[in-house]
């Protein structure tokens, strides 16, 4: 096969990788000096010359001619008699240039030759590809899904890249079928061997970040600026906003009028709920809009230690715990400060039962809401017998509801 032979049939495989002519040329020559140093030993008195534009390549093997009898290194020597046989005119200490055939290199350094190239041509585009997605952390990317598996889904972009979206990636919510197409921030991207692994979050604040930044345009100009962002995935978000404008609401901007800016954002996160509020640097402030829609009676912060003790009316307790815990703990998050609620003036004060639910169970609860009875007050009143026959519950069960219930009276 002849040196332009072996480059031409990878020409299509360049054309699939969109490797552009000069570049393969390069990688070609590495691997050609590769193939010579295991051949001949060295390849430093070796001149290969490519041709970009017609995709031609020749090796030539540069000796010194010596007497007969006389050759030590029979790569960079050669004998006058066998110069002579090349041009009849050499003499004794001339250079010789000799080009040297694809075939000369043999059968196997061919095959070898031919994987080698191969090999680099994928690293280069493993590289290319890296970098390019590397660049791209933290921006949002969409690609198309590929396939479903239990803990990942596989996507693939325009260009044939694949990337995954892990499981704790993944919006509880999301539900995945092939030919969707699926929008979320680049992650991270890392090397695997030869392969960029390439990971897409849903989950990430970012991701959230980023979706204000495509769809709020005050966002995206830069006159609303988004401090930051907390999520519990598919469940509720906070976003802290500011701007540097007088004259602009950020937290109405991107909320929009009756949220209509907004919804887009929360339909693409699964209905996740999103309080937006305003950023400020006074922190008892930012507690207190970060605990919203709970009203607060009372901020006791430590500065040191990052911690503050809120006070509350009973009512408003629930409402700054919020369901499943999420408010708080985002707005511990969003503040960095550790948030600790306490009711006010609870002797004097009705408690609703829900504020009970990390002690009381969820169907607990709702058994006593079935009949009428909402309150801790509204049990207490009742006989155990009397809760026995208007409820599903057993009395161990009631005896114990009674028993947190009274604990918080007496407190």
């Amino acid at each position: 096969m002849e040196n332009i032979d072996l480059i031409n049939s990878f020409s299509e495989f360049k054309d699939d990788k969109l490797i552009d002519r000069v570049t393969l040329m390069a990688i070609l020559e590495d691997v050609f000096r590769n193939a010579l140093k295991k051949k001949y030993g060295e390849d430093d008195n070796f001149d290969i010359i490519i041709n970009p534009d017609k995709g031609d390549l020749e090796i030539w093997r540069n000796r010194i001619v010596v007497n007969d009898g006389e050759v030590e290194d029979e790569n960079k020597e050669i004998s006058l008699s066998e110069a002579q046989k090349i041009e009849p005119d050499f003499e004794v200490g001339e250079d010789v240039s000799e080009e040297v055939k694809l075939f000369q290199l043999g059968r196997r350094a061919i095959l070898a030759l031919r994987q080698n190239l191969i090999s680099k041509i994928n690293e280069h585009d493993s590289t290319n590809t890296y970098k390019h997605f590397n660049e791209l952390t933290g921006e949002i990317y969409s690609a198309e899904v590929h396939h479903v598996r239990r803990n990942v889904v596989i996507l693939l972009d325009d260009e044939g890249n694949e990337l995954v979206i892990p499981k704790d990636h993944q919006i509880p919510s999301d539900f995945y079928r092939k030919g969707d197409n699926i929008r979320g921030v680049i992650e991270h991207v890392e090397l695997k061997g030869n392969k960029p692994s390439i990971i897409l979050s849903r989950t990430s604040p970012k991701f959230l970040e980023k979706l204000f930044e495509q769809e709020i345009p005050e966002v995206f100009d830069g006159l609303i600026n988004v401090k930051d962002a907390v999520r519990v995935p598919g469940e509720k978000a906070k976003v802290a906003v500011d701007t540097y404008d007088d004259r602009i609401d950020p937290v109405g901007a991107c909320v929009g009028m009756k949220g209509s800016r907004i919804h887009g954002i929360v339909r693409e996160l699964g209905n996740e709920n999103i309080d937006v509020i305003n950023y400020t640097t006074n922190p008892r402030l930012y507690i207190q809009r970060s605990l919203s829609p709970a009203k607060i009676v009372d901020i006791k912060l430590n500065e040191d230690k990052k911690y503050a003790e809120v006070i509350l009316k009973p009512e408003e307790v629930s409402k700054a715990i919020g369901r499943g815990g999420h408010n708080i703990r985002l707005a511990c998050k969003l503040t960095g400060y550790d948030i600790e609620v306490f009711r006010d003036d609870v002797q004097d004060e009705d408690v609703e039962l829900s504020e009970f639910s990390d002690e009381i169970e969820d169907w607990v609860i709702a058994e006593f809401s079935r009949i009428g009875l909402d309150t801790a007050k509204s049990i207490l009143e009742l006989e155990v017998g009397d809760l026995l026959k208007r409820t599903d519950l057993e009395e161990e069960t009631i005896l114990n509801v009674i028993k947190i219930l009274k604990e918080e009276f007496e407190e």
